[in-house]
């Protein structure tokens, strides 16, 4: 009787285990683990790839009208070879073409020294969660806070209308002014003005073509690209005759441009009249975004 109750009591615990294995499997194979929403087989959708691909050629993308108009020391030059130079301009040291290109032009002349630069770059996201284009408005974001603009004025809060961006070929002012709709293109390239000399502030007091002073400070602009501002610094650098820089700085998709346009004067005592300057920079700018397709 003994034997035969220790025999019973075997038969019964391996009835249990192999119980206890079969119960710990599933008939369908699914696996625990994909239920888990955090694990390593959970689709990610990557962000949208930017707009453009390519970037165009710098020193092409500026026309002569435009070059005209924006340093007209440069149709003074009598040599026929140097004045091409003078038009070809200078292409920005670059590693790679494919994400950052510039060009940038000189010119002398009996009344001023004027320099122009323009910058393409196209930014690229190597987070799979950040998009080209919002890495490229960061970048720009960037850009705009190192400017420092300052807060908008009452005066200067309504959005202002896009500057002339057409005229008829072979204009004196270039593609970049329209001298018919543009007043400030009749005036003196340098002039005299009732800025005091040796400011380092932006500009200030009214351009010679009557513009309010607070319709010509650095500011953002609604009318150009994605997002847009327009920076206006002057300055002596130690000497008596002011040099003006205005700067348009614009995002179109996932390509920033930056474009720099100053002028030196020759003569003692002259500021380069802001309106003037401003006007010719942006509609440069605003030829620019045509040439993306922005």
């Amino acid at each position: 009787m003994q034997r035969k109750a220790y025999v019973t009591g075997t038969a019964a615990l391996l009835a249990a285990l192999l119980a206890g294995c079969t119960s710990g499997s599933t008939d369908d194979g699914a696996n625990p683990d994909d239920a888990n929403p955090g694990g390593a087989g959970t689709a990610t959708v990557a962000a949208q790839p930017g707009k453009y691909r390519t970037l165009p050629e710098p020193c092409g993308a500026v026309g002569h009208d435009a070059l005209d108009s924006l340093l007209p020391g440069i149709q003074q030059i009598a040599d026929p070879a140097q004045r091409d130079q003078a038009y070809r301009g200078e292409a920005t040291l670059t590693y790679d073409t494919e994400r950052k290109v510039g060009c940038h032009w000189k010119v002398e002349s009996a009344g001023a020294t004027d320099r122009l630069s323009v910058d393409f770059e196209r930014v690229v996201s190597y987070d799979n969660m950040v998009s080209d284009d919002d890495q490229a408005q960061k970048l720009y974001q960037e850009k705009q806070t190192a400017a420092d603009l300052p807060a908008p004025s009452a005066s200067s809060s309504t959005p202002q209308s896009p500057a002339p961006t057409s005229s008829s070929k072979g204009s004196p002012s270039g593609a970049a002014s329209s001298p018919a709709s543009d007043p400030s293109s009749t005036s003196p390239k340098s002039s005299a003005s009732s800025e005091p000399s040796g400011s380092s502030s932006g500009a200030s007091g009214s351009s010679e073509s009557g513009a309010p002073a607070a319709e010509l400070q650095p500011r953002t602009l609604t009318d150009l690209g994605d997002e847009a501002y327009l920076d206006d610094q002057a300055n002596t650098s130690g000497s008596t005759a002011e040099q003006r820089t205005v700067t348009v700085v614009f995002r179109t998709s996932n390509v920033v441009v930056t474009l720099e346009y100053e002028e030196q004067p020759t003569a003692t005592g002259t500021v380069p009249d802001s309106e003037e300057m401003q006007d010719r920079a942006r509609n440069l700018a605003a030829q620019l975004a045509d040439t993306l397709g922005g």
